[in-house]
């Protein structure tokens, strides 16, 4: 109780404190009460984990009852296309895993002939991240996880190893589309950007830091791949193999696929038909999920309300439209363009140190904030940064990747790593500690990240 006083205390201290700064370097009335009311939510955020869609209550209901900001605007700032995205991709997600894809893939792609433990490294590196490309990071670590602990199981290994090697490529691998992570469709609309540049400039680039991330954890846990080894020629692997759930492809199963795979093509096409239809940036792109979700709630209608009752995370979907607004509020108010002059200032406008600035601290704040309050928080920023004639596409790169790695150094990072975790504990009783999480995650964070630096400084795709 008393350290719930006390971080509350130290919160709500904070946040004066940067309400009051804020006034030293320009901000009027209205604008330090926007950050201030923005820096409650944040910290409330990770002080106090399960009350942070309280604080997002409680925070926009005095931005409006204050005239910070209007209804008009609150509406206009939520961001409710991208929340409706993310509730027609959650159905089509509690399709697939009703259907089994995520087992019958998992167990498909590991039967592997002569399995050994680099292999296996590879395998579940590979599948991690590409299942985060292509749904999200949450539900792709789920079903490794599960795996991993399973094999290990048989083995008799450690599993620690391979679902922190797992989540870190999770958390690679979410970056390289703009459905990997929930900051990828945020920056993306926000940007402009289109599906064609995330498979253009961040996948490449998603691949290159994976390749790196297993050649480090290939190192960094030799000595547990060498006993897995010695297991396998011990027990074998075929009967391992056999123990896999299987899900065989049935007719179910190959409609869904079907379903998913015409939704991607349409993402993945969006550009190109919005051009096709004169229709506005992004129109395909935000109602291809809804139009697959639609369908499917009339395929499966006895099913329907569950889809959007279980599969659909109502309770972080809603938090995420207020702490749009609230970031919204800090564009409306004009603060972060007084905060953007400020930073221009300090880099004496040079893009390489902005792109440097916002790469580095966008990574550091996602190791210890959730990345979706960082990115939310940033983007205002960034925009304000248009009205000062600097290039921003460089800026939106550095956001997404340092937003994405950030999250490996630490144990609270990234949901992936929270959720992952949740199960070694409940399944396995096991009880991850700080530094073991903590050295090899910022080593993996500090490498890649800055492989991402060098890329986005030297590379013209980039700017």
């Amino acid at each position: 109780m008393k350290n719930h006083i006390f971080k509350f205390v130290l919160l709500i201290s904070i946040s004066l404190v940067l309400g009051f700064c804020s006034k030293f370097i320009g901000l009027n009335n209205h604008q330090a009460l926007a950050v201030a009311i923005f820096s409650v939510s944040i910290l409330g955020t990770l002080f106090f984990w399960d009350f942070r869609l309280s604080f997002a209550f409680l925070g926009t209901s005095v931005l409006l009852i204050t005239r910070t900001i209007d209804l008009e605007n609150v509406v206009k700032f939520s961001s409710l296309e991208i929340i409706l995205f993310l509730v027609g991709m959650m159905v089509l997600i509690g399709l697939l895993k009703e259907a089994g894809l995520f087992a019958w893939l998992v167990s498909l792609i590991l039967r592997i002939p002569n399995l050994t433990a680099k292999k296996f490294l590879i395998a579940i590196s590979v599948i991690s991240a590409l299942l985060a490309c292509a749904v999200d990071e949450v539900t792709s670590i789920v079903f490794m996880v599960a795996a991993i602990l399973e094999i290990c199981d048989y083995f008799e290994v450690d599993p620690v190893p391979f679902i922190i090697g797992s989540v870190f490529a999770t958390n690679i691998g979410s970056s390289g589309t703009v459905l990997g992570n929930p900051i990828g469709i945020l920056i993306a609309t926000k940007a402009g950007l289109s599906f064609e540049d995330f498979i253009a400039k961040a996948f490449p680039l998603m691949l290159v830091c994976l390749l790196v991330l297993i050649f480090i954890l290939s190192i960094w846990y030799r000595k547990t791949l060498r006993q897995f080894d010695e297991k396998i020629k011990e027990l074998g692997a075929n009967e391992m193999l056999v123990r896999l759930i299987s899900v065989p492809p049935e007719k179910q199963l190959k409609i869904c696929l079907g379903i998913f795979g015409l939704t991607l093509f349409f993402i993945s096409m969006h550009h190109r038909l919005e051009l096709f239809f004169d229709l506005e940036t992004n129109t395909i792109l935000l109602i291809a999920p809804l139009i697959s979700a639609g369908l499917v709630m009339i395929w499966k209608w006895k099913k329907a309300r569950d889809y959007i009752e279980k599969d659909v995370e109502w309770w972080t979907l809603l938090f995420f439209l207020l702490l749009f607004a609230q970031a919204g509020t800090l564009k409306y108010t004009g603060a972060t363009e007084v905060l953007a002059r400020r930073i221009v200032n300090v880099t004496s406008n040079n893009p390489h140190l902005l792109t440097t600035a916002i790469l580095w601290l966008s990574t550091v704040g996602s190791s210890v904030l959730d990345n979706v309050v960082l990115v939310a928080a940033f983007i205002p920023i960034v925009q304000g940064f248009q009205s000062l004639n600097v290039n921003l596409r460089p800026l939106w790169w550095a956001l997404l990747f340092g937003g994405c790695f950030g999250g490996n150094i630490t144990l609270v990072g990234s949901t992936a790593n929270i959720v992952a975790l949740g199960i070694l504990e409940k399944e396995r009783n096991i009880r991850m500690t700080f530094f073991r999480w903590f050295w090899i995650g910022l080593t993996v964070g500090l490498v890649t990240t800055a492989i991402v630096w060098i890329a986005l400084l030297t590379l013209p795709m980039y700017h």
